[in-house]
């Protein structure tokens, strides 16, 4: 998440930053194809701040196998992830874009920072706890201590914000509390983030279930970014609303999540507010508000759609932004884990 300015920021320590610009750091796993809540929550504001920050982002394709993955589809999706993040508009000039297994500073920090997490702590996480009763034949070390190696991958960058989701806060707050720990033990070693919840981001639910999270586990009820016009109409005219034929499009997230779930996504991508909206399609039922919101989200993805398959031929291309975005990433995270390193007793040579 940084640009060619690094190597000037790296001379200094994590409090003594000065002027330049704040940095932030943040990731998604590449266990399948980017969707509308990934885009619509996260990363079309992504784009927007580097002008304002120091940004890296990369693909935690590390994190992926606390479950079973197929190596050749893994493979696969961790370069079409990278095309479909330079469609969305994140730079590679203005961003460093890498792969988390292309900096072994990632797995090296997380083994120090093991050392200093409570046992209590990780049992505590309630993604662990969601994931084991999911993958009850597969309840793997990684899948418990995991959460260290976001540590790891948060502080190896020294940065000073890390955009999360509401569900991802416990692992911000656990991240910092392994930071102050270690800092209280060793001095000022790591940046102690702060979680930044976007304003502008939007939470996304499924179009099957809108009272969960847009998820790639329920492909009839999730849209991708890869999904061609007709699938996307498809899928919204399939999308869950109620029987209401009096006021059928207004807000009520408690009463009618599938309506309220379909406003905020015509609100994000429009502009407008829920009461414009509202006045939009009064008198209008379903049957013509949810083919505008396809219709909407169609012409937002189009153009990156398109861009995201142009760059997916361009395999050279693509791995030379990955080499460049792992040697940057790995100029900053391997300064950070020569200090732990040295604080915490490693002969080096």
């Amino acid at each position: 998440m940084t640009d060619s300015h690094t190597i000037q920021k790296e001379e200094q320590t994590p409090q003594s930053k000065g002027n330049e610009k704040k940095r932030m750091l943040s990731g998604i796993q590449p266990s399948g194809d980017l969707h509308l809540g990934n885009y619509l929550g996260a990363i079309k504001n992504w784009a927007d701040r580097a002008e304002e920050y120091e940004c890296y982002y990369f693909m935690a394709d590390m994190h992926t196998i606390t479950v079973r993955q197929e190596p050749a589809e893994l493979r696969r999706r961790s370069l079409h992830q990278l095309a479909q993040y330079i469609a969305c508009g994140l730079d590679p000039e203005k961003n460093v874009l890498f792969l988390q297994s292309h900096v072994p500073a990632h797995a090296q920090l997380s083994w120090v920072l093991n050392c200093y997490t409570m046992f209590g702590e990780l049992s505590r996480m309630t993604q662990f706890k969601d994931k084991s009763s999911k993958y009850k034949d597969n309840i793997n070390a990684g899948l418990f201590t995991y959460p260290v190696l976001m540590a790891a991958d948060i502080l190896l960058y020294q940065p000073d914000y890390v955009p999360v989701g509401d569900d991802q806060k416990q692992h911000v707050e656990l991240t910092r509390d392994i930071a102050q720990r270690f800092n209280s033990i060793y001095g000022e070693v790591f940046t102690v983030p702060e979680p930044f919840i976007s304003k502008s981001g939007a939470r996304i639910y499924g179009l099957s279930s809108p009272t969960d999270k847009m998820s790639k586990s329920d492909p009839g009820g999730c849209v991708f970014i890869m999904d061609e016009p007709d699938v996307i109409m498809k899928k919204f005219k399939r999308a869950v609303t109620d029987s209401d034929t009096d006021n059928p499009v207004r807000y009520d997230r408690e009463n009618k999540p599938g309506v309220a779930n379909l406003m905020n996504i015509y609100s994000t991508l429009t502009g407008k507010s829920y009461e414009e909206i509202e006045q939009e399609f009064a008198g209008k039922g379903y049957g013509v508000f949810k083919p505008a919101v396809a219709e909407t989200v169609i012409d937002t993805l189009k153009p990156v759609r398109e861009e995201a398959e142009r760059l997916m031929k361009d395999k050279e291309y693509l791995n030379r932004v990955y080499k460049d975005g792992a040697e940057r990433a790995a100029y900053v995270a391997n300064k950070t884990l020569r200090k732990v390193y040295k604080k915490v007793g490693f002969y080096q040579i």
